[in-house]
């Protein structure tokens, strides 16, 4: 029989994201209300658990924060194994396991993304109870069909391209835009499908900029005196992607630590040369296709502001139903949207795994459809 759990924490890390105040909503007030358990915030992610940092979140600190975007718990991308306390990096595992006995919690609700689904997978391998939730805008988290922060980034950036289309069409002009999105590229595929982009480029579809020239020519020459170009920060051209699987291969083949340490150390600087990519494509456009060409970057707006309504339900529903498997005594495992329900995932199905756009994707075989240019 599972043990009757009385106390439970949360927190949240990783980047912030519109509906973690809705998430931490749904998880309390199920915990509270129905199950009558005691809820501890622990702030700024997993250095709260380390340094003991919480607050006690009974029903008044949940009353309306329904609507509020970021979180009231503040968040961090410490890693509870590899953490800064005065100055030098220590494994904080070990502190964090007595910290939660010492104050009598029972289990450990993490919400975020996919950094935040490994540090919580090593929490529950050191023997810690652990829960988790998928958070991110860019709903990459593996294993779950969707993650909440994603709807509201997609509603901002959609109107972001909205709003494009009106000064590109006045100026003649061809306008990159670049939103957020690393290594997949489903909330710059949804926003350019939602929006109308002309060229949508993201990390998994390699781009040829002489094609996407030869695509905003071909609408010139048919009377189009504009093109919107949506670019995801990760897109890459097709010698810049080669270049990255390389040095990503030669990190896979490592087989002693100093090398493991160099191979990292070259795509870190591969990822600070890639930094500016969306300004140089911008104006490799410019110079082939002799239109001006303007870049915006939505950057952290796309982060921002109260959460959409499908955002709010999404971390209602998933929040309810944590609450539901800790009561089972269920852990170890990520709450994953499942169509209209959630299934429980375990993490080691979850950790360190992503969630790509599939070339094939219908979303991806929708914009081809429609005339629209992917680069490659």
């Amino acid at each position: 029989m599972a043990k009757k759990i009385k106390r439970i924490g949360i927190l949240t890390a990783g980047g912030d994201s519109p509906g973690l105040n809705a998430a931490i909503r749904g998880v309390g007030k199920a915990a509270l209300g129905y199950f009558g358990m005691e809820i501890v915030g622990f702030r700024d992610g997993f250095r709260g658990l380390a340094e003991n940092r919480r607050i006690d979140l009974d029903r008044s600190a949940l009353s309306g924060i329904l609507t509020i975007g970021g979180t009231i718990l503040g968040t961090s991308r410490d890693k509870p194994h590899r953490m800064v306390i005065d100055g030098r990096t220590k494994d904080m595992t070990g502190v964090i396991k007595n910290n939660l006995k010492k104050w009598g919690i029972d289990c450990v609700v993490c919400l975020g993304g996919g950094g935040t689904q490994k540090n919580a997978f090593r929490l529950h391998q050191a023997g810690i109870n652990v829960i988790t939730l998928p958070k991110t805008i860019d709903n990459d988290v593996a294993m779950t069909d969707a993650t909440f922060g994603y709807a509201t980034a997609l509603g901002i950036a959609t109107d972001a391209i909205d709003r494009l289309h009106s000064t590109a069409h006045s100026h003649h002009r061809i306008i990159v835009v670049e939103i957020m999105g690393h290594r997949a590229g489903w909330l710059t595929l949804g926003a350019g499908l939602a929006g109308g982009a002309d060229v949508i480029l993201i990390p998994e579809i390699p781009y040829s900029v002489k094609r996407i020239a030869e695509a905003i020519g071909r609408r010139s020459k048919r009377g189009s005196s504009f093109s919107i170009v949506a670019v995801a920060e990760g897109a890459m051209s097709g010698d810049d992607a080669r270049i990255f699987r390389m040095a990503e291969k030669v990190l896979k083949r490592a087989k002693t630590l100093n090398g493991k340490l160099e191979a990292k150390r070259e795509i870190t600087a591969l990822e600070v040369r890639h930094q500016g990519n969306t300004m140089r494509l911008a104006r490799q456009l410019e110079e082939l296709t002799h239109l001006e060409a303007r870049l915006t970057i939505l950057g952290y707006v796309q982060r921002g502001g109260t959460p959409c309504a499908e955002d709010r339900i999404l971390a209602t529903r998933l929040g309810s139903a944590c609450a539901d498997l800790i009561s089972e005594g269920k852990f170890g495992v990520m709450v994953a949207a499942r169509g209209d329900g959630t299934e429980p995932v375990p993490l080691d199905e979850v950790a360190g795994k992503l969630k790509f756009v599939s070339p094939d994707h219908s979303w991806v075989e929708s914009a081809r459809r429609v005339g629209t240019c992917l680069g490659d």
